[in-house]
């Protein structure tokens, strides 16, 4: 028996809304990563972009435990000679809320094309809202049962 291959045509995705005021950053990034991989499915391959598009909202409530508010760093050098920069959690946070948990799901993911592909299917939005509402709603729809079913009156 050969081992079973999805083809892209066959791979469905869906859309997931995740609210990331409930849950600390570490444990919500690898919830987001593992439904970007598509791993919580049975067709799922390593080789293959088999996940499903994310969507979290409140990223600018997420909690963080110990002392990460203040001592958690984030690194990115400018490629000049005494360019490292360094940004604290609390700073990012404030300034682009959104970078926090994508940078926590990028290091989640594999490193490479296959890695930023996945990445491209996550959407984080600071507030409540996001435009993707249309999306979403289809998904539910497809989930409720096609046709009502139709009471007849017998006399």
């Amino acid at each position: 028996m050969k081992t079973y291959s999805p083809k892209i045509g066959e791979i469905e995705r869906r859309w997931h809304v995740i609210d990331a005021s409930t849950q600390p950053l570490g444990r919500l990034a690898s919830h987001v990563a593992t439904l970007l991989r598509g791993k919580h499915k049975v067709m799922f391959t390593p080789h293959l972009d088999t996940g499903d598009y994310v969507i979290v909202v409140n990223a600018a409530r997420v909690k963080v435990t110990g002392k990460k508010l203040t001592q958690k760093t984030y690194y990115h050098h400018s490629m000049y000679p005494g360019g490292l920069k360094a940004t604290s959690f609390l700073k990012l946070q404030q300034t682009h809320p959104e970078r926090v948990i994508e940078h926590a799901v990028k290091g989640m993911l594999p490193h490479g094309p296959l890695g930023a592909a996945m990445l491209r299917k996550l959407k984080v939005y600071a507030g409540n809202t996001h435009p993707h509402k249309a999306q979403v709603e289809v998904r539910e729809k497809k989930l409720q049962p096609a046709t009502e079913p139709t009471q007849t009156q017998e006399e």
